[in-house]
């Protein structure tokens, strides 16, 4: 599988070994033209520290995308913390966590961190001792919570305007979904899409997660499997990377919309995927749920979870409209990016 490419056309790349943890902690900002970079913070095993900055600039530069398309007064900027050896616990994590905090501090506000792959709100709760730009703080601390589910009512709402558009009805009930990953994302997404009557394939590559396909009545699969079974949707929900000029020729789906980040292994797979007349929602949009949600706590008049549902939901309404957009020719991708390269000069 060929990795996403990472560029380097960012503001600013800080890198710092935490004084008390030894681990590498990474911030990259990739913009600040429409406000203030936010993007959550990952903390996962990596084969070395510069795999690790790749993963920061990737993933910075989508939620650049990401905030630009939604239309959010913010940036994009991506927070990891490189791990060597075991998942710290207990002293070992609130280290950690530290370390990572003052690597925020140190950017000025420039960054806002946020939860992600690897860490919790109660993890933020500790990132917030060391530095003030940290938000989805635990509600009782003032902050929205986790941003998860947010991002799951984002992607379910996405799912329903690419069925619309590939199969003439924003419904599921009757079509087979595959949701790849059932994670903190995946899992909710799939019982919501349950709810809605879709049949259901799930895979993860935790085989303790069968026991979720139980209970919703799904079919198991391994994630390899899932990604090219015959089925209506896919929507991959874990690691990005997973489409590419190996894959592609293999699938059996005709709509994939997910909240992976970063599911085309490089942009030149879009064109590969719409010449095989396959739909594919722009992950930056799909997964913007949980952004557009810390948009609303970030907001003048606080938050407030029912007007954070009606923007979240929104996100099937702007994917309606990137999908207008490139029915003149071009693919969900630039007509995506187009959107958010406007929306980024009217910032500048």
């Amino acid at each position: 599988m060929v990795p996403h490419p990472a560029t380097l056309d960012h503001e600013e790349l800080l890198v710092r070994r935490g004084r008390r943890s030894g681990a590498y902690c990474i911030v990259a900002v990739h913009s600040t033209a429409l406000g203030p970079a936010l993007g959550g913070c990952r903390m996962w095993h990596y084969e070395d520290n510069r795999a690790a900055m790749r993963d920061a600039l990737r993933l910075s530069s989508a939620m650049t995308l990401k905030a630009a398309v939604a239309g959010l007064p913010l940036g994009g900027g991506k927070g990891v913390i490189a791990l060597h050896g075991p998942v710290p616990r207990g002293a070992a994590r609130r280290d950690v966590l530290l370390d990572f905090g003052e690597t925020v501090d140190a950017v000025g506000g420039r960054y806002l961190t946020a939860e992600d792959v690897g860490t919790t709100t109660r993890d933020m709760a500790v990132v917030a001792r060391a530095t003030p730009h940290v938000t989805g703080l635990p509600r009782a601390r003032g902050g929205s919570g986790d941003p998860s589910p947010w991002t799951a009512v984002g992607v379910e709402a996405a799912i329903l305007a690419t069925c619309e558009r590939a199969y003439g009805a924003a419904t599921v009930r009757g079509r087979t979904v595959a949701v790849v990953g059932l994670g903190h994302v995946g899992l909710p997404l799939a019982r919501k899409l349950s709810r809605r009557g879709a049949k259901l394939v799930v895979a993860d590559i935790d085989p303790a997660k069968r026991v979720e396909a139980d209970r919703l009545g799904a079919h198991w699969m391994t994630p390899e499997r899932a990604l090219t079974a015959a089925v209506d949707v896919i929507a991959p929900c874990a690691l990005g990377g997973v489409f590419d000029d190996e894959t592609v020729p293999e699938l059996q789906v005709a709509a994939i919309a997910g909240a992976a980040n970063n599911q085309l292994a490089h942009d030149a797979v879009a064109d590969a995927l719409d010449r095989r007349g396959i739909l594919w929602a722009p992950d930056f949009v799909c997964n913007a749920g949980g952004i557009i949600n810390i948009s609303v706590e970030l907001g003048p008049s606080g938050y407030d979870p029912r007007r954070a549902r009606q923007r979240v939901h929104g996100v099937g309404d702007t994917l309606r409209a990137i999908f207008d957009a490139a029915s003149d020719g071009a693919t969900p991708l630039t007509a995506a990016t187009a959107l958010a390269e406007r929306n980024l000069t009217r910032g500048r």
